[in-house]
């Protein structure tokens, strides 16, 4: 391990405390941060390519190539089914209560995403999203957020508990991979 990929990792830790301690609504913490290096990351890159050639999406291709050749990843994910009890109707459903029974009808879902998902829960993940990809941006770490990555991760059985994942690889390079033409390896 080199001494610039030691130093992302530290970055990712401190990444994920900021995403923990980003403001939530109503002070509830509905997130699950993880960070991936080595085989799991290797595996969510792979699933990636794979939904890629199921799909024709070539940009799941492309994003899972850069994941294989980062350094390490932070995964955030949310557990947006969970209401808070505000009846604001953001969800699209009259009451927290009508969306919670709405996401126990869906059942097994087909899409991405498991749903409907508290606007409210949603916020909070892109305000955490957002504290941990400025603090890798602080500290000069390459970064991009890609749901593509959280659908893999889903995929693959990580973060059960969550609705909606991003990933966010990180890389130490001389040039950011993230908005190449191509891949280096």
């Amino acid at each position: 391990m080199s001494v610039e990929t030691d130093a992302v990792t530290t970055v990712a830790g401190l990444m994920a405390l900021a995403a923990r301690t980003a403001p939530k609504a109503v002070g509830i913490d509905s997130l699950t941060i993880e960070i991936v290096t080595g085989k799991d990351q290797e595996k969510i890159g792979e699933k990636m390519i794979r939904i890629a050639a199921e799909t024709g999406m070539d940009f799941f291709r492309i994003n899972g190539e850069q994941v294989k050749a980062s350094d390490a990843m932070v995964l955030i994910g949310v557990s947006g089914e969970k209401s808070l009890g505000l009846n604001c109707g953001g969800c699209g459903y009259a009451s927290c209560t009508e969306m919670e029974k709405a996401c126990t009808a869906a059942g097994s879902h087909t899409t991405d995403y498991k749903g409907p998902n508290c606007v409210f829960k949603v916020t909070d993940l892109g305000i955490a999203v957002g504290s941990a990809v400025k603090t890798a941006s602080i500290h000069n770490v390459d970064n991009r957020v890609m749901y593509t990555a959280g659908v893999a991760a889903l995929k693959l059985g990580m973060l059960k508990e969550c609705s909606i994942v991003y990933g966010i690889p990180l890389k130490a390079s001389g040039r950011d991979i993230y908005f190449a033409a191509t891949i280096e390896h």
